[in-house]
């Protein structure tokens, strides 16, 4: 059998669950489902169950606009990331609507027809749904793995190896020796979490990475709390902490020497008797990788006491009781965690067909960062990466509303972007992290004009997302069936096209 619906959602994190509410609220009516291949609500909030696991952006500007984050706790734990998403899910009733167990494995556009032929595995069978809009909202990394290098001898190694993405939950490291390779958000969440009850940590880095502390609790959302309505105090709170997110990204691309200086200031103050310029001094300039945040200076109180160490240095080989390093310096564990990153994917590695002839996303060109050309009536979500992710994920949700309802009252059923004129290409993300480098062949691309162009900015993209024209010369529309958008024309059943611009 096969079920139809309006629109399809898949992925029921943070993205899918916001895009299900903004729906919801703003173009009341159209039937939608949301597939979520895992059995609970939460996304990559119910997947990492690592101690300490938290975001890394706060939590004014990683809730929704639509829901404020009432608790003062600007740095939260993912229990209560999860248990904010599921409550949103539960308010708005998108809950009722999600189907469990439900991994999308193929998507075809039919023009003759236009709808999305969407298949599902769900209990060793393949499920159906045909709809008009294909929403993926899934996030950007692969879901079944982490990335882990291969490491010369780790066969030999006698302790136990674990990936962050699939942490035991029975694990007992109590007393033991613990390593930790890596030096990007997850390794420096891990370290002060296990140091309190492992008998020793070591950070062990490749190369260092900016770190500045936090407080976990907002000063200004404590201070408004009680003498402010929430509805009030959570927009001052969140454009407050978006301007200093700001400021700082932007000192950092325009003055990275000014920014280097503030961060080592900063640093010296916490860790004054350290080799800085061994373990935290990058070579790369500030946000050309994201910058790490510690809550409450926990991984600095941790290094102080010596609970943890930081070493920096090259992997040679895995021993039976350790790690050597090219320095010839072995490192004891009974425990080696690698916490060496995500393998990026795009709407969860799908890739959809259309007319017939399979698309590869990373031969499309992007449009405002949400549509890729050659794939009509589909829109992905992928958020910031120099700022909080549901900052975009919610101009994105308010764009996608914002256009169904132009095509309803405008007759229109089909919408594609059209490819740009000009041959030069961009990355789709400007960061030179290791996990963004390595799925560079994987990703779309950009060009430098607008409006196929994705700017890491949310006050340059407030205005274009959630006020600007929808027709504009980037998207076509048509009434009725259309001839494959990969070509660039329309033929349709009923009327000419509507005019770009109107």
């Amino acid at each position: 059998m096969t079920e139809h619906v309006d629109i399809v959602i898949v992925g029921a994190g943070i993205s899918g669950i916001g895009m299900a509410c903004h729906v919801t609220r703003d173009v009341p009516g159209k039937k939608f489902v949301v597939l979520e291949a895992r059995e609970r609500i939460g996304g990559t909030w119910d997947l990492f169950r690592y101690p300490g696991i938290r975001s890394d952006s706060d939590m004014f500007t990683l809730g929704y606009n639509f829901r404020p984050w009432t608790s003062t706790k600007g740095i939260a734990d993912g229990a209560s990331i999860r248990e904010y998403v599921a409550t949103t899910a539960r308010e708005f009733g998108v809950d009722e609507k999600i189907r469990f167990g439900h991994k999308v494995v193929g998507a075809e556009w039919s023009s003759e027809r236009g709808l999305w032929t969407v298949r599902a595995e769900h209990g060793g069978e393949i499920v159906e749904f045909t709809c008009e809009f294909f929403l993926g909202c899934t996030g950007y990394y692969n879901y079944d793995e982490g990335f882990t290098p291969k490491f010369e001898g780790i066969e030999d190694f006698a302790g136990q190896v674990i990936h962050p993405q699939h942490w035991p939950e029975d694990l007992d490291y109590a007393g033991k020796k613990v390593v930790v390779i890596g030096s990007g958000a997850t390794a420096m969440t891990l370290v002060p979490a296990m140091a309190g009850t492992a008998g020793h940590v070591t950070m062990l880095q490749r190369s260092p990475t900016y770190v500045v502390s936090l407080p976990s609790t907002d000063a200004l959302a404590v201070a408004l709390k009680g003498k402010l309505p929430a509805s009030i105090a959570y927009p001052i709170v969140k454009w407050k902490n978006q301007m200093v997110s700001f400021i700082s990204y932007q000192t950092s691309r325009r003055d990275p020497e000014r920014m280097k200086g503030i961060l080592r200031a900063l640093l010296k103050r916490q860790l004054p008797n350290f080799d800085l310029d061994k373990h935290f001094t990058p070579k790369y300039n500030p946000w050309d990788q994201r910058l790490c945040v510690v809550p409450d200076s926990d991984l600095f109180r941790a290094l102080r006491k010596g609970t943890a160490s930081v070493a920096t240095d090259q992997i040679a080989r895995f021993t039976p009781k350790g790690i050597l390093l090219e320095s010839g310096e072995e490192l004891e564990a009974d425990i080696v965690v690698t916490a060496t990153g995500l393998n990026v994917q795009l709407a969860a590695g799908l890739k959809p067909v259309v007319d017939g002839v399979e698309v590869d996303p990373s031969k499309c060109v992007t449009y405002k960062g949400l549509m890729l050309t050659g794939i009509p009536n589909f829109i992905f979500t992928f958020g910031y990466t120099n700022a909080s992710w549901t900052l975009r994920a919610d101009l994105v949700s308010q764009y996608t509303c914002r256009l169904l309802n132009y095509m309803d009252k405008t007759g229109q059923t089909v919408v594609w972007p059209v490819e740009p004129d000009t041959a030069e290409r961009l990355p789709f993300v400007d960061l030179d992290s290791g996990y963004i480098s390595r799925a560079a062949d994987a990703l779309p691309h950009q060009v430098p004009a607008a409006p196929w162009r994705s700017y890491q900015n949310y006050f340059r993209e407030l205005p274009v997302l959630k006020y600007g024209k929808v027709a504009d010369k980037g998207v076509r529309f048509s009434r009725g069936a259309a001839e494959s958008a990969t070509s660039g024309r329309v033929k349709s059943s009923h009327e000419a096209p509507v005019a770009v611009g109107r």
